[in-house]
């Protein structure tokens, strides 16, 4: 295998890899826009992972079991969205609980899963497929588009949503309710309305992102399958600031990050010498980078690179 076969087959791993923590992103971004810091990410995910995987085992239909992983994510959500849009309940502790509600959740339905297999024409439906053309394209060809349908459609959402947001009259209201939700109401927007939309659909994300492990990168069940990735995610939605086409750039960099650290388990060959990096300091990287990440993207204070104005805090209609 020549070095530039290798390159590409690192960085086409590096795509997959970083395919749950786009989603997750994606998932932040939405809740993020509309005033909600949720904290859940990675509890939604593993709802996801684990329903995904349970419907997939039980139906042999990647289509339910795919959809299946995106109401979890949902309903977590759901769960999230009554307590701090209803109730105004703290955000922090509301994403904190979600995550630990959803990692024993997953634990639960996932206690008689393990050493089970996903069914065969599952794993075939999901595989990786080579795209007519785009997949001919040098270099590039083989690292995007020879993949799962389901990398691709994160990489689709990415954009999608990007044109919502910056190109749709709804996508202006959504970014409206997250700087000043009084001001949106006193314009006849339904703030509550659009929060609530908005934070669910973040969720379906997250749960994407979570069943993409389970459903295609493993594919089987382990407990705490995401190993943090949703926290992740959460930091990528601050070094992305907020805009989807970045979060593509910085999921995949951060799945290079991980990827990195399989390849150089086996260690690094210097004068002549294989030198061994320790397990645990090849985890630590990325987690590492994430810290460096904020520090940086926080001490930028472009105003196009700062969270939505309203974010964090609860909104009470009858104060406007």
């Amino acid at each position: 295998m020549s070095w530039l076969n290798a390159v590409e087959l690192f960085l086409q791993t590096a795509v997959q890899m970083g395919t749950p923590l786009l989603f997750g992103t994606l998932g932040g971004i939405l809740s993020e826009k509309v005033g909600h810091l949720n904290l859940g990410v990675e509890g939604m995910m593993l709802m996801g992972a684990v329903m995904g995987f349970q419907v997939g085992v039980l139906t042999g239909n990647p289509a339910l079991a795919v959809l299946a992983a995106g109401l979890a994510g949902m309903i977590g959500a759901l769960i999230y969205a009554v307590i701090t849009i209803t109730f105004m309940g703290n955000q922090v502790v509301t994403g904190l609980a979600l995550t630990i509600f959803g990692t024993g959740f997953s634990s639960f339905i996932g206690a008689g899963l393990s050493g089970v297999s996903l069914p065969e024409n599952v794993q075939a439906s999901l595989a990786a497929v080579n795209i007519p053309l785009l997949s001919k394209i040098p270099f590039f060809g083989p690292i995007f588009f020879q993949q799962s349908l389901y990398s691709l459609s994160a990489l689709v959402l990415a954009v999608l949503l990007y044109v919502y947001l910056n190109k749709t009259r709804y996508g202006l209201n959504m970014r409206m309710v997250g700087e000043n939700p009084s001001a949106a109401e006193a314009s006849g927007i339904n703030a509550t309305l659009y929060k609530y939309v908005h934070i669910l659909a973040g969720g379906f994300c997250c749960g994407l992102g979570g069943a993409f492990l389970t459903l295609v990168f493993v594919p089987r069940w382990q407990d705490n399958i995401t190993a943090g990735q949703g926290w992740i995610a959460v930091a990528l939605v601050i070094f992305a600031t907020w805009n989807p086409l970045k979060a593509i750039f910085g999921a995949y960099f951060f799945g290079m990050l991980r990827g990195l650290g399989f390849k150089l388990q086996s260690g690094i060959p210097i004068f002549g010498h294989n030198v061994v990096i320790p397990a645990q300091i090849l985890d630590m990287l990325p987690y590492i980078m994430t810290i460096a990440v904020l520090v940086f993207i926080t001490m930028n204070k472009k105003k196009e690179n700062q969270a939505p104005a309203w974010l964090g805090s609860p909104y009470f209609r009858e104060e406007r």
